[in-house]
């Protein structure tokens, strides 16, 4: 099965009845450092992320609800519910990517901005914000695809291994993002929205 990709502009502030709406779609344990989060506009990416799962799992698989997700040793989230569904989640400011398959996968999107150049050479080797983040997206779908975590990520990046395979993808303007998998097979369609879209 390709790799299906579900991303999502914000445009627009959510209310507070979207907001409130939004919130049981996320696993309790997310909802509560979600919560932790004083600053109110900060909490709609990851509120969004979840909103956007629930829309790609339903046009998927037919599901009306999240299953149960729970975490790996790293904290890589699952369903142990359906070991058969791979997911991955990533969020920006003002943009959100899904991904969904049969096999483990990782998914990063990052806002394009503003980066020292001591950090780009160190970090990446590169002199352009545009190179910079195009890295970043890379190390950390990788990491999030294996399950390593992303303290991996401030590593110099490794050459991809045999049968480890990266697609960047085309989102929005101002955006760098990309999936990490162990198929040779091309990702699917990207489905793209806004907020408007998915409410």
């Amino acid at each position: 099965m390709p790799i299906e990709l579900w991303t999502a502009r914000m445009e627009r502030p959510l209310t507070e009845p979207e907001r409130e709406a939004i919130l049981p779609l996320m696993p309790p344990a997310r909802q509560e450092r979600l919560l932790r989060i004083k600053e109110v506009e900060k909490q709609r990416e990851p509120l969004c992320a979840y909103l956007i799962l629930c829309l790609a799992l339903r046009q998927k698989y037919g599901w009306r609800e999240l299953p149960e997700v729970a975490l790996g040793r790293l904290g890589k989230p699952y369903f142990p519910e359906h070991p058969e569904v791979h997911f991955n989640i990533s969020h920006s400011s003002g943009a959100v990517l899904v991904g969904v398959s049969d096999q483990e996968i990782g998914v990063d999107i990052e806002r394009i901005r503003p980066v020292g150049q001591r950090m780009m050479v160190r970090l990446a080797h590169v002199s352009t914000e545009d190179a910079f983040f195009q890295s970043w997206v890379r190390r950390e779908a990788r990491a999030k695809r294996s399950g390593n975590g992303v303290g991996t990520i401030m590593r110099s990046e490794s050459p991809l291994q045999p049968g480890e395979y990266y697609y960047e993808l085309d989102t929005f303007p101002g955006y760098a993002a990309g999936v990490a998998t162990r198929s040779r097979e091309l990702p699917g369609k990207l489905h793209r929205y806004s907020l408007d879209d998915m409410l």
